[in-house]
């Protein structure tokens, strides 16, 4: 296919994707050298947490609306603008995803979320990891998956564990890995350093928008653990519950998650 041939919105989804990742990658670089900052500092951990999450939204919210002047954003950070529900394109933002983990000096699972909504249907995204020096985005092209491991890997939080995510585990026999953010979890699974990452335990569209969009580009299942499909900008951002894994084991997660 010829550049002339490719559909205009794809070409233009396309662009989203690089925007979404350069965005997510500049807030990332901004998150690092704060928190190698703070740290040679000896602030509080609670000040260096707070201080990441307001410099990253005012990096994205800053940046998206000089790059797309027209674009509305829904940012965990800032106050909802009911006017986005009646916006064609919504920027959804997680300036700092893991926010614990990124107070913890030398771990890397804390993410920045960067997605974009348009004409109500989720069109592209990226999640920038800044301490592994790694963005995945929509407009990127993935490599095959590795073989499924006899043994099923779920990614799970360190501190909570909803019981339905547990059942599933234990259905499938599957080996935790603990992990910090819902970013870092979802690009586990799109590294091939897991297969499941599933929630059951309370999100809002902040937290997976971008992860949403980067697994269903690298081919992974994406869907509610009811197997419906997640939709973005709604009236109450609220999303609770998400389950990204591996095609081969969807039916059998959903089987469990969805009792």
């Amino acid at each position: 296919m010829t550049l002339s041939e490719i559909p205009q919105g794809a070409s233009r989804h396309a662009a989203d994707g690089r925007a979404a990742a350069d965005v997510a990658t500049a807030a990332g670089a901004l998150l690092l050298a704060h928190r190698t900052d703070q740290e040679e500092a000896g602030a509080d951990p609670s000040d260096v947490r707070k201080a990441g999450d307001r410099l990253s939204h005012e990096y994205l919210v800053a940046t998206l609306g000089r790059r797309f002047p027209g674009d509305a954003v829904l940012s965990e950070e800032g106050a909802d603008d009911p006017a986005r529900l009646g916006a064609r394109r919504v920027w959804i933002v997680d300036p700092l995803d893991g926010t614990r983990e990124f107070g913890e000096p030398g771990r890397t699972d804390w993410a920045v979320h960067v997605a974009v909504v348009e004409d109500g249907r989720l069109v592209a995204g990226a999640v920038a990891m800044p301490a592994l020096g790694a963005t995945f985005s929509t407009a990127d092209t993935f490599a095959p998956p590795p073989p499924l491991p006899a043994v099923p890997r779920v990614v799970v939080s360190r501190t909570r564990r909803p019981e339905p995510v547990m059942a599933m585990a234990g259905a499938l026999g599957a080996e935790l890995i603990e992990m910090g953010s819902a970013g870092a979890k979802a690009m586990a699974v799109v590294r091939g350093e897991a297969d499941i990452y599933a929630h059951t335990g309370g999100q809002y569209e902040w937290d997976s928008a971008a992860p949403v969009a980067v697994a269903r580009a690298a081919g992974l299942h994406v869907s509610r653990v009811d197997g419906s499909a997640p939709h973005y900008n709604q009236e109450n951002p609220w999303l609770p519950d998400l389950l990204i894994c591996r095609p081969e084991l969807a039916d059998q997660a959903l089987g469990v998650l969805g009792r």
